[in-house]
C-alpha cells in the first residue's frame, strides 16, 4: 500500500551568484522528480532553464516561481497551479546580504507546513514568513552571503 505524502522538490541547478550546481545528466532526472512532486521551487535561473513559465506550462506541474533572485524593490512569488488562477505574493525586498540558503529554507519549510496537513497555499505563505523572519535575524556571519537566521526568527 502506498504512503501519500507531500514532496517539495527544490531545483538546484544554478545558485543566486549564477553558478551552475547540476550538468545536464542531472537537470534530465529532475523531469522525473517534477512529475512525482507536490510542488517545485524553481527560482529565476532555475526557471529559466526549465523553458519559463510556457516550459513548465507543458509539464502540467504545479510549482512556486520563487522571485528573490530578480532584481527590484518588490519581491513577487508566484504559485501555479494547473487549470487554477495563479496565486501571488508580493513583499518588499529585506536589504542583507545575508540569504545563503533562502530557496532550501523556503522548500524545507513548506514541506514541514504540508506534513503537517496544512493546505499548499497556506503553507507556501507561513513559510514565506518564516524565511522573511530569518533575513531579519541573519547573525551576520561570514563575509560574503551570510546564512539566516533559523533559530532566531520570530514569526508575526
Amino acid at each position: 500500500e502506498g504512503v501519500n505524502v507531500p514532496v517539495v522538490f527544490d531545483p538546484v541547478m544554478i545558485a543566486t551568484s549564477g553558478a551552475a550546481l547540476a550538468d545536464s545528466e542531472t537537470v534530465a532526472a529532475f523531469e522525473r522528480l517534477m512529475q512525482i512532486a507536490t510542488l517545485t521551487t524553481p527560482n529565476v535561473a532555475e526557471l529559466e532553464a526549465l523553458g519559463g513559465h510556457s516550459g513548465m506550462a507543458g509539464r502540467g506541474i504545479t510549482y512556486l516561481a520563487k522571485g528573490g533572485d530578480a532584481r527590484g524593490d518588490v519581491l513577487l512569488d508566484q504559485l501555479i497551479v494547473p487549470g487554477q488562477e495563479a496565486v501571488i505574493w508580493q513583499s518588499p525586498r529585506i536589504d542583507t546580504a545575508h540569504t545563503h540558503g533562502t530557496g532550501c529554507t523556503l522548500a524545507s519549510a513548506i514541506a514541514t507546513y504540508l506534513g503537517t496537513g496544512w493546505p499548499l497555499v497556506e503553507s507556501i505563505a507561513a513559510s514565506r514568513d518564516f524565511v522573511r523572519a530569518a533575513l531579519l535575524a541573519a547573525p551576520g556571519f561570514g563575509a560574503g552571503n551570510g546564512p539566516l537566521g533559523h533559530a532566531q526568527a520570530q514569526i508575526t
